[in-house]
């Protein structure tokens, strides 16, 4: 069975997240008035992603490298690595380094139960390692092109690990071609564990329910949608079930893609997606 190899610091598996980051990230995430840009909320979530992953690897003695992490933004200045600060030009990071080198830890306000029935203002600590930015076109196809190269050489040293996910997140068509050919280039390299894993997010400003991991393009609205549909994974049998844990009613065969993602599905999503099916 594929997808089933132990992840540990002898045999670290690869995540890597690519991030749209052009003009259109600017408009407003999701229909209701939040005063929230795409950008905004694609970052907290990725840097929540980040944050959940450091503490998912630490232990007593320190972070262990059970991960190594990239994020790649694509936008007005072509594909480049898009975490600040410290990491600032790195591609692939051991998840060791991330929890060490944040750029900064602002001060964030979050509501939480009162114990009596209602909500208080709860004042955390929220680290930072890629900021917002939302500026230029659309070069998808050249950033899943440097992905493919990221993963290539990380399987050239890592040829027993989990299979390398990648995650693209998007609010809309590429502005350099098609991606179809790049996302199959992706999808084809291997381990000897499976196959990569390429997973799409698309987000907009639309008030419209999220589909969340369909089987068949048939819901989807538009070609664009059901490109992304076409470019993603089948997710994996553990992930499969982990989709019905959380309550969410897929067939037997979905696809690692969600269309018009709100906040909570973003966050479901990138949680779904990095979750191991073997961490030790």
């Amino acid at each position: 069975m594929p997808y089933q190899a132990e992840i540990s610091r002898s045999n670290p598996s690869c995540i890597l997240i690519l991030i749209d980051q052009s003009g259109s990230m600017d408009d407003p995430f999701g229909a209701a008035p939040t005063g929230k840009r795409k950008s905004d909320g694609v970052a907290d979530a990725v840097n929540r992603l980040l944050q959940n992953l450091v503490i998912k690897c630490a232990k007593s003695e320190g972070i262990r490298d059970y991960y190594h992490v990239g994020v790649i933004g694509y936008g007005e200045q072509g594909v480049f690595p898009a975490f600040a600060g410290q990491l600032k030009g790195r591609q692939l990071v051991p998840i060791s380094e991330v929890g060490n080198n944040p750029a900064r830890v602002e001060e964030r306000t979050r509501k939480v139960e009162d114990g009596a029935g209602g909500l208080i203002n709860q004042k955390i600590k929220f680290p930072i390692w890629v900021d917002s930015i939302a500026k230029g076109g659309t070069p998808m196809c050249e950033g899943l092109r440097q992905a493919k190269s990221i993963i290539s050489r990380w399987l050239s040293s890592h040829a027993d690990c989990f299979p390398p996910i990648v995650m693209n997140i998007t609010d809309g068509e590429a502005t350099d071609g098609d991606a179809t050919t790049s996302a199959d280039d992706i999808k084809s390299m291997s381990s000897s564990d499976g196959n990569v894993l390429l997973f799409n997010l698309h987000i907009s400003s639309s008030n419209h329910a999220p589909i969340e991991f369909p089987d068949l393009p048939d819901e989807l609205p538009d070609d664009y949608a059901k490109l992304l549909f076409q470019m993603s994974s089948r997710l994996p049998d553990y992930m499969w079930m982990m989709v019905q844990q959380e309550g969410l009613i897929v067939s037997e065969n979905p696809k690692g893609f969600v269309f018009n993602a709100d906040l909570v599905s973003i966050i479901r999503f990138l949680d779904i997606g990095t979750r191991p099916s073997n961490l030790r």
